[in-house]
């Protein structure tokens, strides 16, 4: 494909071809498997919007429900040009960028520390981050020079992470939600921000979430710092943690 020929302010899905509009969408139905299911598939498909919806693959889950894959075509498009996301600008620093900055501008070690919160017991996440072997050659903040980093595991009740914050002097807290069903991560998010701020600590503590269904608006939205999504590293979390100390002064 040749880039000079797209057209920014005019874009739309792209297959096999630019512009061909294919798109790809799966989904399960409450239905057992068979041809009735495959029409029921195709009909919602095209409620939603889907131009010449086709089933490609079905399978039986064993109890009643059916999961499809399908293609079609859309006609809409997007103007790229125009979409603006918040989100956070820092580029990341390297490690050695980051413990560099940390001896010339703060000083002092600084301490982190990171849980998954409520029933979330999902550590893949916070341990990518917090552990010293990280993840994908990536080194968590445990190996930091200048980091003092408290995996503290999952499933942390709010009022333990306060309190653990509170005794270590944490200049920041990281949190980890992966289990999203219902939306049982946004009430969990918001009770850690109401304890900080009964406790009077709220100002002086960089809080930070992160997970596959969090992003830097939601997070800015409940009253965090920053908010991470998925193929986030050690260093991006690094990197927004120290230049916020020194932007605010915590150091």
């Amino acid at each position: 494909m040749n880039v000079q020929k797209v057209d920014l302010t005019n874009i739309k899905p792209y297959g096999d071809t630019l512009n061909d509009g294919l798109v790809q969408l799966a989904f399960t139905l409450p239905v057992p498997k068979g041809e009735e299911s495959n029409e029921a598939a195709r009909q919602l498909a095209e409620k939603m919007g889907i131009d010449e919806p086709n089933v490609v693959y079905s399978k039986d889950l064993g109890i009643g429900f059916t999961y499809f894959i399908m293609y079609g075509r859309r006609t809409h498009t997007i103007d790229f040009t125009k979409i603006e996301v918040e989100k956070v600008e820092e580029e990341a620093m390297e490690k050695g960028e980051v413990e560099q900055f940390i001896i010339d501008n703060i000083k002092r070690k600084i301490v982190i520390i990171g849980a998954c919160t409520g029933t979330d017991a999902h550590t893949v996440g916070i341990d990518a981050i917090m552990n010293m072997k990280g993840f994908a050659g990536h080194y968590g903040l445990e190996r930091y020079e200048g980091i003092e980093a408290h995996n503290l595991g999952s499933q942390v009740p709010n009022e333990e992470l306060v309190a653990k914050a509170i005794e270590l002097k944490a200049d920041a807290i990281l949190v980890s939600q992966v289990v999203t069903q219902k939306d049982v991560h946004i009430p969990n998010l918001t009770q850690l921000v109401d304890i900080l701020e009964a406790e009077g600590i709220r100002e002086n503590t960089i809080l930070v979430c992160g997970g596959p269904r969090i992003n830097h608006e939601l997070a800015k939205e409940l009253g965090y710092d920053a908010g991470f999504g998925a193929g986030t590293f050690a260093e991006d979390v690094a990197t927004f943690i120290v230049t916020e100390m020194v932007k605010r002064k915590h150091i």
